[in-house]
């Protein structure tokens, strides 16, 4: 009897411990390199980390570090999620540049249609066509931003010829080729770096949208906006990504995978892009609402000039595929008609 009395009592602790590693509340470091005002922070990102806790019922959380306060820069962060300096993080795939050139295909002028529709479409573009570009890490989106719009210090653009010789900075290496075929001197940096350079002149303006234009002090520091006209596609985007540490993932319990992968791909990815181009609005009105700003609406007669200038660079993508024995012509076919698919 006493025997069984010991048995018993062993299992039922044995029992116990199995519960409590399974009920164990497990957080995630997510990091990004936006303030804790962005929308990034409080919505985009603080949205999913709801999500994963009323989904796991409270055995998944999450602790945002925003402005990289986890330590490094920018550039830094997809190679955090890699590496397991983070668990989560959200950045722009072409701070790493030359490491996700499939992937960048939506950064393509004239490429983009809307934000929600394009981030479906690279979410499904990315899983056919270049998941070798993210075989490191688990990953949970990709989307875009809404449309990019011009910002200068002193010069009013209202056509091609008013960029010649800006120094215009470009987030990318896709919207920097962009801009030095539209006539622009580019300089590459990551956003949170914009307000220094247009105060202190080392750039005559940035490309960036508006959704994200007021946090960095941009209608303070320029005094003219150069926006599209809505009928035309984008005149660029920027192509983020949501990488999760593999071995983190992998670590989880597989309810709470399960939990990961409800909360992640084709829809996180539009919710994200519609969020972000959505916030495009109010950025807007600040802009509006400055007394000493300009905003012009380049017309689609001057836009049709600048898609001419630029149509090769979707040659040269296409190339690029090729060389590295692909079919370059049928992924960006694929790309486009993605999109296409996708825009209602």
């Amino acid at each position: 009897m006493k025997k069984f009395l010991q048995q018993t009592a062993l299992a039922a602790g044995l029992m116990a411990v199995g519960f409590g590693a399974h009920a164990q509340t497990i957080t995630l470091k997510v990091h990004h390199f936006l303030g804790p005002q962005s929308i990034q922070h409080t919505t985009m990102l603080g949205d999913w980390c709801k999500n994963i806790a009323r989904d796991s019922k409270d055995r998944l959380k999450c602790e945002i570090y925003p402005a990289m306060q986890l330590g490094g820069t920018p550039p830094q962060l997809y190679d955090q999620a890699k590496d397991g300096v983070a668990d989560v993080v959200w950045t722009v795939a072409g701070y790493s540049a030359g490491r996700f050139v499939k992937t960048q295909v939506f950064e393509l002028p004239f490429t983009m249609t809307n934000a929600a529709a394009t981030s479906r479409a690279a979410w499904d573009f990315v899983q056919k066509n270049a998941m070798d570009e993210h075989k490191d890490v688990k990953l949970l989106a990709v989307h875009v931003h809404g449309p990019g719009v011009i910002f200068t210090r002193d010069k009013q653009i209202t056509k091609m010829e008013d960029l010649k010789g800006l120094k215009v900075r470009g987030p990318t290496a896709n919207v920097t080729k962009m801009l030095t075929k539209m006539g622009a001197t580019p300089v590459g940096m990551p956003v949170p770096q914009v307000p220094e350079a247009l105060s202190k002149g080392v750039i005559d303006g940035a490309v960036i949208p508006y959704e994200v234009a007021p946090g960095l002090k941009v209608h303070e520091l320029t005094k003219f906006s150069a926006e599209t006209d809505k009928s035309y596609p984008a005149l660029y985007t920027t192509v983020f990504v949501v990488p999760m540490n593999k071995a983190k993932y992998e670590s989880l319990p597989a309810d709470l995978k399960a939990v990961i992968d409800k909360n992640s791909g084709r829809e996180f990815s539009a919710f994200l892009g519609g969020t972000q181009e959505g916030n495009d609005v109010p950025g807007r009105k600040v802009f509006a609402d400055t007394k000493t700003q300009t905003i012009s609406v380049i017309p689609p007669a001057e836009l049709a000039r600048w898609k001419k200038a630029t149509d090769e660079q979707d040659n040269e993508w296409v190339d690029n595929m090729n060389k590295r024995g692909l079919n370059g012509a049928a992924m960006l076919k694929e790309a486009q008609d993605l999109i296409k698919q996708y825009t209602k």
